[in-house]
């Protein structure tokens, strides 16, 4: 069974331009931007501007260079919001939600970076 990309979600729209976001960085294969429903102080999306839909399908049929370019993206984010562990910053989480039962509420690759307060355990033990 193959992964099967819907043009007419969010996130590719972002990318067309057709929805405004609050960009954070832009790259050749990369983009991040603020989360319209920010969670804790600093939450930021990264996504691929590829038609990906989750992290495996991103890692199984990407180039090298939208893999490499995606992960640095990540990493220069947590830089620019100040949540690294090496340079100050308290820490952060990143989250990639797949599927049904990972609540995937937007069928486009994306993560989540969350950061500048205590975020909690992440799972409950039920």
């Amino acid at each position: 069974m193959g992964y099967e990309y819907n043009t007419d979600n969010i996130f590719a729209k972002i990318l067309r331009s057709e929805i405004p976001s609050k960009t954070v960085i832009e790259t050749e294969h990369s983009l991040a931007f603020e989360d319209i429903n920010p969670q804790a102080p600093v939450h930021v999306l990264v996504i691929p501007k590829g038609p990906y839909l989750s992290y495996d399908h991103f890692a199984k049929e990407a180039s090298d260079q939208e893999i490499v370019d995606f992960n640095r993206t990540i990493g220069e984010v947590c830089r620019i919001c100040g949540v690294q562990a090496d340079n100050g910053g308290n820490g952060f989480r990143i989250i990639s939600n797949t599927g049904e039962h990972g609540v995937q509420e937007v069928p486009h690759l994306h993560v989540h970076i969350l950061g500048g307060r205590w975020l909690g355990r992440m799972l409950s033990n039920v």
